[in-house]
């Protein structure tokens, strides 16, 4: 990999992680698009770095909630009540939506990984992402706001977050139309899909960190990869950003046709 690869695959990991839209279809379909021959262990060590600095970003953006949060579970935790407040439930409930993608991940992981090696079956999941992103505006009430989500919800939300094991089904978008099937406006159902996103994040990283530590040689290439991952946290950060304000006014419609139509591309060029 060289220096221009690493920070421009970092870009579009920080633009992909959290746009619904999917990082790990274009970590795979950008340098198949753009015949870059990246050896398969180089690649695997990069996209964990730049996975984890999605994670960094994530947390700084919502540093000031995750510490109102889990202040309050440690204090309902002390006192003996769980559910002490609205953001000690909060807490509780996203753990409660990591345990789908927990135990999905496990059990199809060599299936998801066979996946990764296809840009064709990438491109094909980019599709259904399109029909999720489409189908959540389309149906959706929203009318809900964050404070209302329940154990139900979260159960559901996971579930739907879980789905997007598979690379091409971009996981900030499924679990945000999984918010909004629940009946939630685009911007909290947002945020409920990025607060939820660092538990799995975090525990995928992890995984995946043991694995690439066994690697030889992976230390020689730290000094391309480290653009790719600071260009990955500070794109991640500004694209939350970006993302929520868009919300607030948009419609999911653009990035269900930019997945349609990349993945028929892709699907167009496999064939």
């Amino acid at each position: 990999m060289t220096l221009l690869q690493s920070i421009l695959l970092g870009i579009v990991q920080g633009l992909t992680e959290f746009l619904p839209i999917s990082s790990s279809a274009h970590l795979v379909l950008v340098p198949h698009l753009l015949g870059w021959e990246i050896p398969p262990q180089e690649a695997f060590v990069f996209d964990v770095l730049v996975q984890v600095a999605s994670i960094v970003a994530v947390i700084l953006f919502f540093r000031h909630e995750l510490v109102k949060i889990a202040r309050s579970m440690l204090m309902g935790i002390k006192q003996r009540k769980p559910f002490l407040d609205s953001d000690a439930k909060l807490g509780w409930l996203i753990l409660l939506a990591t345990i789908p993608a927990g135990i999905i991940g496990l059990t199809v992981k060599d299936l998801v990984e066979k996946a990764f090696a296809s840009p064709s079956v990438t491109a094909f999941f980019m599709l259904v992402t399109a029909g999720i992103l489409t189908l959540a505006e389309a149906l959706s009430k929203r009318t809900r706001e964050l404070q209302s989500i329940n154990w139900k919800d979260a159960v559901l939300i996971g579930l739907a977050q879980a789905v997007a094991i598979f690379p091409g089904i971009s996981r900030s978008g499924a679990t945000i139309a999984g918010g909004m099937g629940r009946g939630f406006e685009r911007p909290p159902a947002a945020r409920i899909a990025f607060l939820m996103s660092i538990p799995i994040m975090l525990a995928a990283g992890l995984a995946a960190s043991l694995d690439f530590a066994d690697i030889p040689g992976y230390t020689s290439a730290l000094p391309i990869f480290i653009p790719g991952f600071l260009a990955s946290a500070v794109v991640s950060y500004l694209s939350i950003r970006w993302l929520l304000s868009y919300l607030a006014r948009s419609s999911l419609y653009i990035f269900a046709a930019y997945c349609a139509g990349l993945g028929l591309l892709v699907l167009a060029l496999s064939l």
